[in-house]
């Protein structure tokens, strides 16, 4: 037994959860999945095909708009295998290693996408308040570099977080709340002190949502009073629809990452189908709806998307 216990610390395998209490209706509930994740898939690549095809789309704000896809696109596939693996085979097991590994991408591209919604928002803010100076201020090679720190900044917050798991001992029943590994998940089953682990993530949650969200709503007090100080009620109905855009875009990542935060820290009571649903809510949701956004409300990216329809 002692054997059997050094081995689970030194090499833990974790359990994946599909849909609590309804795991004999799984190949069913995988069907929904199977379309959502193919919505996110092909509705993402369109986008990043029609921006890099087309001329007229070889702005800033469509280039910050391809990081979102990719973003977006890197999200889903880093969870797509083993949520489907669980929902079709009944395939829990994973090892540490590959739980760090899917982490780094779910955790990094999940900072990226932070990143360029803040980015996004300086962008309308900048077309909106200062329009004279967009083209000076977003230039193409400013564009690299911000998307160069987004980078940059994931992966030096991320890989020391991820390095402090292959600290900790695991020697209970190591069943997770969802289909995927979630860093704050993984740290409960710990047997040893996941104090360090607890402080990087909040360090690394400042860094990230910490700045990103007070810039996001800076830049948007900063377009408000500039968009009320317009005459005309139509020029500032007009200004102001391009933000729709980028506006359901930060609701639909921030409203499930806040809640699912909020049932891991505050709602352990809660039954264990909400964290499940939580979780998947909070990884399809942006994927999918974000190019449907985009492509409702924006007129050169429907405009795009339609004549390479139309010419198939």
């Amino acid at each position: 037994m002692e054997i059997l216990s050094n081995l689970t610390s030194t090499f833990p395998t974790f359990l994946l959860t599909g849909i609590p209490g309804l795991e004999s209706a799984h190949a069913w509930i995988s069907i929904p999945f199977c379309c959502l994740y193919a919505i996110a898939l092909s509705g993402n690549s369109m986008i990043l095909f029609v921006i890099f095809t087309q001329h007229s789309l070889h702005e800033p704000m469509y280039y910050l708009l391809s990081m979102l896809s990719a973003a977006d696109l890197g999200l889903t596939i880093s969870t797509m295998s083993t949520t489907l693996a669980t929902l079709w085979f009944n395939a829990r097991e994973i090892s540490l290693d590959s739980c760090i590994i899917q982490m780094f991408f779910l955790h990094g591209f999940t900072f990226i996408e932070s990143g360029v919604l803040m980015a996004m928002a300086f962008d309308r803010f900048v077309a909106i308040c200062d329009p004279l100076r967009y083209t000076t201020i977003l230039t193409h090679s400013r564009i690299i570099q911000m998307g160069l720190l987004m980078i940059l900044r994931t992966v030096i917050l991320i890989v020391p977080l991820l390095l402090l798991l292959k600290t900790l001992s695991f020697c209970r029943a190591n069943v997770l709340s969802h289909s995927y590994c979630y860093h704050p998940d993984v740290i409960k089953l710990a047997c040893s002190d996941t104090r360090a682990n607890s402080i990087c993530g909040l360090f690394d949650l400042i860094l990230t949502t910490g700045v990103d969200t007070p810039c996001i709503v800076l830049s948007y007090i900063l377009i408000i009073r500039s968009v009320l100080s317009m005459a005309s009620p139509k020029e500032r109905h007009k200004v102001f629809s391009t933000c729709v855009s980028h506006i359901g875009a930060v609701a639909i990542f921030y409203i499930p990452m806040i809640s699912l935060s909020l049932v891991h820290r505050y709602g352990r009571s809660a039954p264990k189908v909400v964290h499940s649903m939580m979780a998947n809510i909070y990884l399809l949701l942006p994927p999918v709806l974000n190019p449907v956004i985009y492509s409702v409300k924006t007129k050169q990216i429907r405009k795009a998307l339609l004549s390479l329809l139309l010419t198939k």
